[in-house]
């Protein structure tokens, strides 16, 4: 790049195309939402047949493009900033360089050379005539030694402080050239296909392309505010609030697994977050599916043995499996958990469902999904449900449906009020219930977030009122709530306990809530409380296991009209309905279980 064209490259125009390309993403973004939130939403409410879900299916694909165009408008806004900053730069360091040769007597010329005036070293009878010298950009250390040598020998005292400005310059010029170099072909990159459907590929391609924008604008990346290391939840939120749309609109775009992680931060911003994430990872996983071939058909056969049939697996069957089976079911497991996510977000609107955020994505170790039923921010009533044993992404679709039953009847209970109910598969839970579940590692492990991301809600909160909370908790998930209140503060309202197998306490006070506010429910046929309670009870002095289903715990035992330890979430149960009475404040109202006269050991 010449002197001229750095000399007149005005980054601002480049900045005033960033800003315009942030508003087109912010347009694309309400857009989406009307369309998920509000059209599909009221199609769904309202209307049924093959034309309504023709109509909802192409509204999905409308709301997918906008969607697409969000993210990669706000991923040039940010490669518009990064490039306009690299350039701001160079530019800063040339005028910097002619400013200080001016000053000193020298001209700077079209080419970027020095010419300096005649001057005389102290002792010289006569002045040395000026010149003209050209710099060189980097240098080296031989190439240095070389000029300071040059510059001792050379009679002129101008000759070096012209050598000096000259070099700054090439070097001004040089870096501008590089950022240039390194730019275009990534700003040419981001464009989409010349089509109206969005692809695998497509997501593949934004994962790509941000990759892309973040290695060569790691200079403007790393002049932002960074969020703080280790920060509480209350030190995220600070640190969000504090940025600039523009700042907050880079780290959206280039680390958007960050944002999404960092409890605190406003829950629209964390969905947003997540569901790039989200999409990548569905594309990645997907594509990844893709080149394995299909598993043989049929799978399995009959064998003659010892005179009777049996049934075994064929042997085409077996050959693919000792293949591709494990990263197949990986990969399945992973995608079948991104589309029950998906399908929550397309249930908005049916039977009065609210809009769906998506607070946690992750498909590392088992996975993490974070779906929340309404805004948390703005909720007058929050229920945080923590799954137990076998849970991971997978499977996460049943647990995102128990968050909806109550929903559905704390919304009727609340007399009007806002209701928020969470799904938070924020841990590694234990895959195994005999290998696994009897461990108490799991539980303490993921004690912590629990509490960071129940702190989260407070932060993130955007009305003055305090919310009341419940903590729901089923089977393991129980031991990580009693694991999180003897860890550290419990910060709710109300705890419900479903199938506990123990929560690491003995008493119900030690959960960190007002006396009377622990609610408790063993169905019958339900075996997991009395064999947990040897792994995962509190003990009392005698050093007898305690479990919250014991009276001497001290809960409130609620009825339930379910069998065996999955029904606790049937819809048209009381068992469902006592839950969503306490999420919903009304707890007074549940007919509690009559307490035994005496305690007796050895239910």
């Amino acid at each position: 790049m010449d002197l001229a064209t750095l000399k007149a490259f005005k980054p601002s125009e480049y900045e005033e195309a960033a800003d315009g390309y942030r508003a087109t993403a912010d347009t694309a973004s309400t857009a989406k939402d009307t369309i998920d939130n509000r059209i599909s939403a009221g199609v769904r409410n309202q209307l049924e047949g093959k034309a309504a879900k023709a109509a909802l299916l192409a509204l999905k694909g409308l709301s997918q493009n906008f969607h697409y165009a969000q993210t990669e408008c706000g991923l040039v806004s940010t490669a518009l900033n990064g490039f306009a900053f690299d350039m701001a730069v160079a530019k800063r360091k040339l005028e910097a360089a002619i400013e200080d040769a001016t000053a000193a007597g020298c001209t700077v010329n079209p080419n970027g050379s020095v010419s300096y005036p005649a001057g005389s070293k102290p002792g010289d009878e006569k002045p040395t005539e000026g010149g003209t010298v050209t710099g060189s950009a980097g240098g080296s250390p031989t190439s240095d030694a070389l000029e300071r040598q040059a510059v001792n020998i050379h009679p002129n005292p101008n000759y070096g402080r012209a050598l000096e400005y000259a070099n700054r310059i090439a070097d001004a010029l040089n870096e501008a050239t590089e950022a240039d170099t390194k730019w275009a072909p990534k700003l040419r990159a981001l464009k989409a296909d010349d089509d109206l459907t969005v692809s695998d590929r497509d997501w593949a391609d934004v994962q790509s392309d941000t990759g892309g924008v973040r290695e060569v604008g790691k200079n403007y990346f790393d002049s932002l505010p960074e969020p703080p290391k280790d920060g509480s939840p209350k030190d995220n939120a600070s640190w969000w609030r504090g940025l600039s749309p523009e700042e907050q609109s880079a780290w959206l775009s280039l680390r958007p697994d960050t944002v999404g992680a960092l409890d605190g931060l406003p829950s629209p911003v964390r969905d947003e977050a997540n569901r790039v994430v989200l999409m990548e990872e569905y594309a990645r996983v997907q594509m990844k599916l893709d080149t394995i071939p299909k598993p043989p058909v049929p799978e399995w056969t009959y064998i003659n043995a010892g005179g009777y049939p049996s049934k075994v697996r064929t042997d085409e069957w077996m050959e693919w499996h000792n293949k591709y089976g494990d990263r197949y079911e990986r990969l399945t497991k992973s995608r079948d958990g991104m589309e029950s996510i998906q399908g929550r977000f397309d249930q908005t609107g049916e039977e009065g469902l609210p809009e769906a955020y998506l607070l946690g994505f992750s498909t590392e170790g088992n996975g993490r999904a974070i779906v929340a039923n309404g805004n948390p921010d703005t909720a007058d009533h929050q229920a945080v449900y923590v799954p137990g044993t076998t849970s991971n992404l997978g499977s996460v679709g049943g647990d995102i449906n128990r968050m909806t039953n109550v929903w559905r009847l704390a919304d009727e209970e609340a007399d009007g009020n806002s209701v928020s109910t969470i799904t938070w598969l924020g841990y590694d839970a234990p895959q195994n219930i005999v290998k696994d579940s009897p461990f108490s590692h799991y539980a303490d492990d993921g004690a912590p977030a629990y509490n960071r991301f129940i702190d989260g809600l407070d932060a993130s909160r955007t009305t003055d009122a305090d919310p009341h909370r419940t903590a729901i908790g089923h089977s393991y998930g129980t031991t990580l709530i009693g694991s999180a209140a003897r860890q550290g503060e419990l910060n709710v309202d109300d705890v419900i306990l479903a199938g506990s197998p123990g929560v690491q306490v003995s008493k119900a006070e030690h959960l960190d809530v007002p006396e009377g506010h622990v609610w408790n429910q063993e169905a019958d046929g339900d075996f997991v409380p009395d064999i947990g309670r040897w792994g995962h009870g509190g003990t009392d002095w005698d050093g007898a296991w305690i479990i919250p289903s014991d009276p001497i715990f001290g809960a409130n035992q609620m009825p339930t009209d379910t069998e065996g330890h999955s029904d606790y979430w049937k819809e048209g149960t009381d068992s469902l309905r006592h839950q969503a009475l306490v999420v919903a404040g009304r707890g007074d109202e549940v007919e509690l279980k009559p307490v035994p006269p005496a305690y007796t050991r050895g239910r």
